[in-house]
């Protein structure tokens, strides 16, 4: 049977989604990957539409209620209008999101809209222009800009921002980053920055803490703790700015980790189920399913990975190891 909610042996009820749709980016953003860019998956072992949205709807039919499409960069797949329709039309119909950097999106976020996305959470870094090419070996500030802007008037809201902090680079930004949220009415999400870049560079001493992200902030912001209970497994702790109604979050992945609470489960553009985003092993779904497995056998591996999920992603432990994949190739 496909039914039934998808729980780890720690309880751990999974209602969201993790989609990556494509490798690819359009960015070349330091965290992430080198200048030069990273071997692309063969485009032979990517999933097709119909693909994804077969095993979106075994993954519905276990109770996930949200679908986040992720990358790479999901405006490089040229089918992800159909993409997005496809899912939309799932029965219950999940809510369906998207991770993106922006460039491209101006020109297509009313489709999106109509296809039945809801809303797009949008990486942005910086507002100078030198900083950004110097941060994403790009001059495409202006389009990122530009699809933000666009996404607001198509309705995809509310509008999210996710910012990672480099120390020396852009950590002088963060209270004109947002200000800018605040002017325009968008929800801004500072990220520490994790281990999972290509390079395997990641430096713990050169990290912005969510502590120092707090503390910047605050030199020009009064900030508000919410209540615990507001969070629920949601990955940011979200602040009250000046009293509210706005707000600002911090999710910090490495300092201050929510594994006991979390709820995602992510599908690799090429059909491999991760349980966990620094998961160093996976289940293969896109051979069987080629294959010709049954909902109920594909749902079986699902709950597979899931049963084996750790009780945390052991980022502060001695023996802790990156996973091979780099976040280009996991999806967010």
């Amino acid at each position: 049977m496909t039914a039934g909610p998808l729980v780890d042996r720690y309880g751990r009820v999974h209602r969201d989604l993790r989609i990556s749709v494509t490798d690819r980016c359009s960015l070349r953003c330091t965290y992430c990957m080198p200048e030069q860019g990273v071997p692309w998956l063969p485009r032979d072992t990517m999933l097709s539409t119909e693909e994804v949205v077969r095993l979106a709807d075994v993954a519905v039919g276990m109770g996930i209620e949200e679908i986040r499409l992720t990358g790479g960069e999901p405006l490089l797949r040229r089918d992800l209008v159909d993409v997005v329709a496809g899912l939309a039309a799932l029965d219950p119909a999940p809510e369906i999101s998207m991770t993106t950097n922006g460039v491209g999106l101006a020109r297509i976020a009313e489709d999106l809209k109509a296809a039945g996305l809801t809303r797009v959470n949008v990486s942005i870094d910086t507002l100078d222009r030198e900083t950004f090419i110097e941060l994403a070996k790009r001059d495409r500030l202006a389009d990122t800009l530009a699809g933000i802007e666009a996404s607001a008037a198509a309705g995809l809201v509310p509008v999210k921002l996710n910012t990672v902090l480099m120390r020396g680079v852009n950590d002088t930004e963060a209270p004109d980053l947002l200000a800018f949220a605040l002017e325009h009415g968008y929800q801004l999400r500072f990220i520490e920055q994790m281990p999972l870049d290509a390079q395997h560079q990641w430096d713990r001493t050169q990290m912005i803490t969510g502590e120092e992200i707090l503390e910047k902030l605050r030199t020009r912001f009064e900030l508000t703790a919410m209540p615990d209970d507001t969070r629920g497994s949601a990955p940011a702790e979200l602040f009250l700015v000046d009293g509210g109604p706005a707000t600002v979050g911090v999710i910090a992945s490495v300092t201050m980790p929510f594994c006991g609470t979390c709820d995602r489960v992510r599908l690799t553009a090429d059909g491999m189920i991760r349980n966990c985003l620094f998961a160093t092993g996976e289940t293969d779904l896109r051979t069987p399913l080629r294959e010709g497995a049954s909902d109920e056998q594909l749902a079986d591996l699902f709950r597979e990975s899931i049963g084996a999920k750790l009780p945390g992603h052991g980022i502060n432990e001695p023996g802790f190891l990156q996973p091979p994949r780099p976040m280009s190739r996991i999806g967010g």
